[in-house]
């Protein structure tokens, strides 16, 4: 008896320090592929304008980010473009992108970017997810003010459901609810804190830091300005295996 309470006592002193070893030692190799999406406007001050986060996939020239990130209008006759935006040694690197397919109903978007390979994240299998996992996510929150600086926070999976909910009358329906409706698929619900320019993060496995899902939303208790003043610390993501279509589709690898 005496040995297996020094077991558990030991157990119990190593399980968090050894999670936190795994999340220090994996961030090197996962920050390199986080990436900022935005646009880039040679007549503007600032040029570039951060919408979102992005994460690189695939061959290393390719990006995936949320369908909502990607700007509604774009000035293409003056020269505004899709841009991404690199944390390089000596500052801020821009590099052109465009559209490759998007998947506005799991709301994705996939991008490709001009320029040599970047390190590409690996996706991992989204139906293996558990409730109760522990997970990371980094991107940029608020980046538009706190800079490019990508940010990781930890996230819980809560539930696992439809995105889909009954409203409480027809006057409420909505084009967005009605397809949801048709074709409802499940979302991943996190116990995590998730700010605007959080958009498109990858949410990964600590261990093997393979990409499980990627964050697309905020629970919102109120206006929009409160979910900086007063978080609901519910947000939501997309699983990953949705990215894997949208990959196959485009002719790539995963």
């Amino acid at each position: 008896m005496i040995r297996w309470n020094i077991a558990c006592l030991l157990a119990a002193l190593f399980l968090v320090p050894v999670a936190q070893a795994d999340i220090v030692e994996l961030l090197p190799r996962i920050k390199p592929a986080i990436v900022g999406v935005g646009s880039q406007h040679p007549l503007r001050s600032p040029r570039t304008r951060l919408s979102g986060t992005g994460f690189v996939v695939a061959d290393g020239r390719h990006v995936v980010t949320n369908a909502h990130v990607q700007p509604t209008l774009l000035d293409t006759e003056k020269g505004e473009t899709l841009a991404v935006l690199l944390r390089a040694a000596d500052g801020v690197e821009v590099r052109r992108a465009e559209k490759v397919l998007s998947a506005p109903e799991h709301d994705l978007l996939l991008l490709k970017i001009e320029g040599d390979p970047l390190p590409a994240l690996k996706l991992g299998n989204s139906d293996l997810a558990k409730e109760g996992q522990q997970f990371y996510f980094t991107g940029y929150p608020i980046g538009a003010v706190l800079g490019l600086y990508p940010a990781t926070h930890r996230a819980g999976l809560a539930a696992v459901a439809p995105i889909y909910s009954p409203v409480a009358s027809v006057r409420s329906l909505t084009p967005r609810l009605i397809r949801q409706a048709k074709k409802p698929f499940l979302i991943f619900q996190l116990d995590a804190t998730a700010y605007p320019g959080n958009s498109g993060s990858p949410m990964y496995d600590a261990e093997t830091g393979e990409v499980m899902a990627v964050i697309n939303a905020v629970f919102v208790k109120g206006s929009k300005e409160s979910v900086l003043k007063d978080p609901s610390g519910i947000s939501y993501a997309i699983p990953v295996n949705y990215v894997r279509e949208l990959l196959e589709s485009a002719g790539l690898r995963p």
